[in-house]
């Protein structure tokens, strides 16, 4: 790998920045536009649901992945809904993943899927239920 590629390697993010950027890989960049509009798409979907002002999106979204927003925010479970996302990102992954699988965007979809790995582990059903409990209590306790 060039030096270029080591450092983008270093700067992979599940995370991309608001406004697109150029990474100098093709790859990277689609990865990141796709993710860029799901996130936006998302934020929309949610705030449609909660009946406030959606802040608009410097990005295009698609139809597939505005469905797939309104598919995730209406599961009843958060858990469901990441369960969801990490199922739909895999096959955006997979679909835009090169055919060469020793070029340097093979690597950068293989450290994407790893990545999305780990931040799954992460997701502890008993912590979660805990923590919405922790949450909701006090939503109810400022109202009371």
């Amino acid at each position: 790998m060039t030096g270029r590629s080591l450092e983008l390697l270093n700067k992979l993010s599940l995370e991309p920045s608001k406004m697109p950027e150029s990474t100098g890989s093709s790859f990277l960049d689609s990865w990141y536009a796709h993710e860029r509009a799901l996130r936006y798409a998302l934020s929309q979907v949610r705030a449609q649901k909660l009946k406030k002002d959606a802040i608009p999106s410097p990005v295009c979204i698609t139809a597939d992945i505005t469905q797939a927003a309104r598919t995730a925010v209406g599961m009843d479970s958060p858990l469901q809904a990441e369960l969801f996302l990490y199922e739909y990102r895999l096959s955006v992954l997979n679909n835009l993943q090169p055919l060469d699988t020793f070029s340097e965007d093979y690597v950068f979809a293989y450290g994407i899927r790893l990545m999305l790995v780990q931040r799954m582990k992460v997701f502890d059903k008993e912590k979660g239920t805990d923590s919405y409990h922790k949450i909701y209590d006090t939503i109810l306790g400022e109202k009371a």
